[in-house]
């Protein structure tokens, strides 16, 4: 990485980026069959092994009564948290890197996602070479956003706007599968086309059971992004859906694992087969390390205020906000408002009628009083807020974002 962080703040922003940018890169691994994409995870790696024994001994350092100890508790829990994210991630990517295999109809269910991460090299000679990130766009023309650059051997995670980048860079990027033509393109990379699904007709075992896990994939990926949530908010009702998560994971690894060994009976290729038990696996254990976080919450722990500071200071925010009587969104669908190309959000999860929809799939249509908890980039924060009919209030200082109605702030005819 170009200097390493100089205070505890920055350490846990850049640990929770790279955990997530590492679970993101196995996937998509997977996805493209990328041997070269799965390295990057293991290179990743060795820097959260750094980053990680630096952070705990600066909590040690920090606690100096034993009054302290028990906040700082919580920070440890999270870091540790974090950590086995990233070895989850490392579990993942090890599928391709050991040639474990996964049958075709889960590439084929990946590629139906709507968002994917991808990796793109920037030849000499393309548009992206000597050029700013700023000049193309990406968030609003493709949906797709730079997460990290790869320079050599030096990692770019605070990816701005003025980033100029060089020939040979390797972007690393997370959005819209819509995108990836165009960003191949722009980057001279070769044409690119997404699998398809085999032939093949009727329910199997085996199909069950791609479907299976490739919800729980989204499951443990909302319920990461919800235990984050909940620490910053320190909200109780998010952290009691967090568990509620980790125990439908729970569950459905249970069985996944049966029609697996159904489907062994009749699926020659028994490798492909280990590669399903070994997502699942993954993926249970990404959202037992949600509820971990949340843990905290549910006790009511002490709270190093520095959590909510870091984890809300990382390149990629949570919101929580409500959708507003007479707004740009109310009454249209996920789809029509593609949310993901602008401002670059994902919605996590939709609260309605004090029930939770995860994942919601472009159909979904959003009525007021709904709320959205989402994922994106700090800079579309205050035009996703405007859209749900809100405007932001002055967030100079640390504390908890705060919502005006936008209609008091709109000139009467």
């Amino acid at each position: 990485m170009e200097d390493r962080p100089r205070n505890l703040r920055e350490m846990l922003a850049e640990a929770k980026d790279t955990s997530e940018l590492m679970v993101d890169l196995a996937y998509a691994a997977l996805y493209f069959g990328d041997p070269d994409m799965a390295d990057e995870v293991g290179a990743l790696e060795e820097h959260m092994s750094r980053l990680v024994p630096d952070m705990r001994a600066v909590c040690i350092l920090a606690v100096r009564h034993p009054r302290d100890a028990d906040g700082m508790s919580s920070v440890l829990q999270v870091i540790s948290a974090i950590e086995r994210i990233a070895n989850d991630a490392v579990d993942i990517a090890r599928i391709v890197t050991h040639r474990v295999g996964i049958p075709a109809e889960l590439v084929a269910e990946l590629s139906a996602a709507e968002e994917v991460s991808h990796r793109v090299l920037v030849s000499d000679g393309s548009q992206l070479a000597h050029r700013r990130l700023a000049d193309h766009e990406m968030p609003a023309k493709m949906g797709m956003r730079v997460m990290a650059v790869r320079r050599e051997r030096e990692w770019i995670t605070d990816v701005r706007g003025d980033t100029v980048l060089v020939p040979d860079d390797v972007l690393f990027l997370r959005g819209s599968p819509d995108g990836i033509v165009e960003l191949r393109s722009l980057a001279g990379s070769p044409d690119w086309s997404p699998p398809g699904e085999p032939g093949g007709s009727g329910v199997s075992d085996l199909g069950r059971a791609v479907n299976l896990l490739v919800e729980m994939k989204d499951l443990s990926e909302v319920a990461v992004g919800l235990a984050y949530s909940s620490l910053v908010l320190r909200d109780q009702s998010l952290a009691a859906e967090v568990r509620h998560l980790e125990d439908r994971l729970d569950e459905m690894k249970d069985r996944l694992e049966e029609w697996v060994l159904r489907a062994a009976r009749e699926h020659v290729d028994h490798s492909s087969l280990r590669g399903l038990l070994q997502l699942s696996q993954a993926a249970e254990d990404l959202g037992d390390q949600a509820q971990q976080m949340v843990w905290i919450i549910e006790r009511q722990e002490d709270i190093h205020p520095i959590l909510a500071v870091a984890l809300g200071d990382s390149d990629e925010v949570v919101v929580h906000i409500p959708v507003a009587e007479g707004s740009e969104v109310e009454a249209r669908t996920l789809g029509e408002l593609r949310l993901n190309m602008e401002p670059g959000f994902t919605v996590l999860a939709i609260r309605r009628k004090g029930q939770y929809r995860y994942r919601p799939r472009g159909q979904e249509r959003l009525a007021s009083g709904d709320a959205l908890i989402a994922s994106g980039p700090d800079e579309g924060r205050d035009r996703l807020a405007a859209m749900c009919g809100w405007r932001l209030a002055d967030r100079d200082d640390d504390s908890e974002m705060v919502l005006e109605p936008l209609s008091s702030h709109t000139p009467t005819a």
